[in-house]
């Protein structure tokens, strides 16, 4: 979508016709709620090109096309598209289009001196979406499924969606924070959040429907298909118990053990993973043992024995 926007003592702006701003109501196209809520807090007037007229959006179309050619040149000087983070990708875009903008930064600079100021409130750069999760322990967020922490089954829940990331708010609380997906039909399960359900209920992993999804790795996946080999339909309560081990403990550990079994070529089952898998609690564990309150204490303040005591300490500070 592309946006143009003339300053000055009336601020425009001005799209093209894609659904993300517009909508076609009775043969006329309308702003949408959240577009016209954007307008509203910037104090923006608002026009449209015509429809099929690209061309009258054209000082900004070409903008764009300027930056991207910029973009792809400055990658192929760099030799790589590769980037360690995404700070470092951000950092490179905006080493671009200040090159870019060196150019126009004489008439940027008198422009500017006629532009209002900024709100003093900026709008939210996410959307909430309550969604109530499902008895597969997943939500559906702009098309897309996510799996949430099994307790949450039935619970309504807040989807914060950023533009890149998914927060899961419950009371006021983030409890999970994700990936967010794009496109839609997708799917994003993190075996962790189902597995303890599983548990209880194994043969229901063969008509999962993102049981895909529950392989971590490919060691996993080649695990199952061996469990499967020799042990056939105890193969589903053999996979989910390795699963919930590897929840439970170091999935890294678990994937280890798992391809010391596949190597030897012999059959195993979750005992003999679980062998090979450290499965004591760590040096750095430290078990506290629970605090039994005094309820004596309790009884004093109702029989008024504790309200003398402090009467009595008080006279002994007030004489010395």
């Amino acid at each position: 979508m592309r946006f143009g926007i003339w300053g000055g003592l009336f601020a425009v702006l001005r799209s093209d016709n894609l659904s993300a701003a517009t909508f076609n109501l009775k043969g006329e196209r309308k702003p949408t709620k959240r577009f016209q809520a954007v307008l509203d807090a910037l104090d923006l007037d608002y026009t449209r090109i015509r429809a099929g007229k690209s061309n009258e959006n054209g000082v900004v179309e070409k903008g764009h096309d300027v930056f991207k050619t910029a973009m792809n040149q400055a990658l192929i000087v760099r030799g790589s598209r590769e980037f360690a983070t995404i700070e470092s990708y951000t950092a490179f875009v905006q080493e671009v289009r200040d090159k870019l903008n060196l150019k126009v930064a004489q008439c940027f600079a008198e422009e500017r001196r006629h532009l209002r100021p900024v709100p003093t409130c900026w709008i939210p750069a996410y959307t909430d979406v309550s969604v109530c999760v499902r008895k597969w322990s997943t939500i559906r967020v702009h098309g897309n499924a996510y799996s949430v922490p099994s307790n949450l089954i039935a619970r309504q829940i807040t989807a914060r969606v950023h533009p890149d990331m998914v927060e899961v708010i419950y009371r006021d609380r983030v409890v999970e924070c994700f990936p967010r997906l794009r496109g839609q039909g997708q799917q994003r399960i993190d075996y962790r959040h189902i597995v303890h359900s599983l548990v209880r209920k194994p043969g229901a992993f063969a008509r999962y429907r993102y049981r895909e999804e529950l392989f971590p790795t490919l060691t996993f996946r080649r695990a199952y298909d061996a469990l499967r080999a020799h042990r056939g339909e105890r193969a589903d309560v053999e996979y989910v118990r390795i699963l919930h081990l590897a929840a439970t403990t170091m999935e890294s550990e678990v994937d280890t053990a798992l391809q010391l079994l596949l190597e030897s070529g012999k059959p195993f089952d979750f005992a003999d993973v679980k062998s090979l898998v450290d499965t004591t609690p760590g040096p750095g564990m430290v078990h506290i043992a629970p605090q039994v309150p005094d309820l004596r204490k309790f009884d004093n303040l109702l029989t008024g024995e504790c309200h003398a005591c402090f009467e009595r300490e008080a006279r002994v500070a007030i004489a010395s």
